[in-house]
């Protein structure tokens, strides 16, 4: 029975191969019958020819920029205890703990590998391992400089870069920004390696077709493409964000691989995607290039980044808080605090002024202003557009290097209030006599103390919390709970039905507009 089932198997198998013997036969007897797209129309076939233009500058781009793409290899020494929660091969975070290739036919593979020790068995010390990482990067100078992701590198023992062409690296330094994620490995005894160059990011549209290489999920010299889906996007991973937005597949290993517009130019560094499997849903952001190869000089030419800073709070303008600064929503960003001797103050700057321009760079939000005034070139004068009670006024300032936490070492201390009073709005309000505040360099004892809100009040809708100081009232400094009450008397006089509020919390200052009426 077993002889006559392997015969009917192989006889299928002749069968089957004879018949395509016939066909391919067939084919090459009659050539004109090989092309399937012979009845297109004239469009039809402009379409399809644009299409394969489009395939051929992807090709040109990846053939251009794949020999600059090196894949990288970070090794970290970590107990048994530390091995087993990771995954070998990977870099355990961008899994969140757990197997990307489940379900595949790796996951049999790696199964074992992330087995943990059998209890039974008699319990040995914890000998180190070596946890293992991928990531991509791409070489920004001949001389064996090369770009990656801070997240790749962190905390490695040692780093190994693989070129396209298959040589070998070590890495001999390694300088980092982790406020931008951004990370420079200098190699060992690279010369005349292939270089990749650097566009302008802020020159790229929404729309525009891009290629992202890199190795996900350790499968080198792998391309993808996309279009720029969003610019300035912050996600809250780092410090410093305004990330280009893409749909060309990103995966964990694509990582600190370039972004590239089809000019075969630099516009991002990959960072991140937003997935709830761990795998590319066609949301992924990268470094912009402008930032990206700014850290990048600082890196090199000093080893550090360093910052130069304003001296100010801030926070974006939402309808509410347009009309009572008579600006346009989302036109700039309002300031909320300014704090003594520092460029801010000495530019005359106030708070409620809205800072719409640093320089040639227009501000929308409050990343970009951040952006634009930590890349301020140290001791120059930058020209500062704000409107300033509905009337647009330039100020100069000169930019200096930031201290290292310029806010928290301005502060005063509150001391114990008293005086509590019942307000309307649905808070307990009380001063303190004894306590200073320091506003536009000058001491002074503004702020009301929010004791208690009631639920549900305006004051809860509005977002006011216990704990908080109200410094203004629709630009007017508080100093008691009676000053309040009187500004709350003069809105409702003059019809209006909300009251803007200066607060301050957890040492930030922010407006926040209340319901009236």
């Amino acid at each position: 029975m077993t002889q006559r089932k392997t015969i009917i198997t192989t006889l299928t198998g002749i069968c089957i191969l004879s018949a395509c013997i016939v066909i391919n036969s067939n084919a090459r007897a009659n050539p004109s019958e090989q092309q399937p797209l012979r009845n297109l129309t004239e469009s039809q076939s402009k379409a399809i020819e644009h299409a394969n233009q489009l395939s051929t500058a992807f090709q040109c781009v990846a053939e251009e920029l794949l020999p600059c793409v090196v894949a990288i290899e970070s090794k970290q020494q970590a107990s048994s205890q530390q091995s087993i929660k990771g995954l070998p091969g990977m870099q355990n975070e961008l899994f969140g703990n757990r197997q990307p290739f489940q379900g595949t036919p790796f996951d049999e593979l790696l199964r074992d590998r992330n087995r943990p020790p059998n209890l039974e068995q008699p319990t040995q010390p914890f000998a180190p391992k070596t946890v293992r990482g991928i990531g991509s990067g791409v070489i920004i100078q001949q001389s064996g400089v090369v770009m990656t992701n801070d997240h790749v590198v962190k905390n490695a023992d040692e780093v190994l870069v693989r070129c396209h062409d298959g040589r070998e690296f070590n890495v001999k330094e390694i300088r980092t920004d982790p406020k931008t994620d951004i990370a420079i490995l200098i190699l060992d005894n690279a010369v005349n390696l292939p270089a990749a160059t650097f566009g302008n990011s802020d020159e790229t549209g929404i729309g525009e077709w891009v290629l992202a290489l890199g190795q996900p999920f350790g499968l080198e010299r792998s391309v993808t493409a996309g279009i720029i889906s969003a610019k300035h996007r912050g996600i809250g991973i780092t410090d410093r964000e305004s990330f280009i937005q893409t749909d060309a597949a990103i995966n964990p290993g694509n990582s600190g691989g370039p972004l590239v517009n089809l000019r075969g130019e630099i516009i991002g560094i990959n960072t991140a995607i937003h997935s709830r499997s761990g795998g590319n849903n066609g949301i992924g952001f990268a470094v912009p290039a402008n930032l990206a190869s700014w850290v990048a000089n600082q890196l090199l030419d000093t080893g550090s980044v360093q910052r130069a800073y304003l001296g100010v709070g801030i926070q974006p303008i939402s309808s509410e808080l347009a009309m009572h600064l008579s600006v346009n929503p989302n036109t700039g960003v309002v300031i909320t605090e300014v704090l003594p001797n520092t460029p801010a103050s000495e530019a005359g700057l106030k708070t409620g002024d809205v800072i719409t321009k640093i320089g040639d760079t227009k501000i929308r939000t409050p990343q970009e202003l951040q952006l634009a005034v930590e890349r301020s070139s140290f001791n120059e004068k930058h020209i500062i557009k704000i409107i300033r009670d509905g009337s647009s006024m330039d100020l100069v300032y000169n930019a200096k290097a930031s201290p290292s936490n310029p806010l928290a070492s301005q502060r005063i201390n509150q001391g114990d209030m008293v005086a509590s009073k019942n307000h309307a709005m649905g808070m307990t309000l009380s001063t303190d006599p004894t306590s200073e505040t320091k506003r536009n360099g000058e001491l002074s004892n503004n702020g009301i103390t929010v004791d208690s809100v009631e639920r549900n009040s305006q004051a809860a809708l509005a977002g006011i919390r216990p704990g908080m100081v109200l410094l203004e009232a629709n630009q007017q400094s508080l100093k008691s709970p009676d000053d309040l009450f009187q500004v709350h008397a003069s809105a409702l006089e003059k019809g209006l039905d909300t009251i803007m509020l200066l607060v301050r919390e957890n040492e930030r200052s922010r407006f926040l507009v209340i319901q009236i009426s």
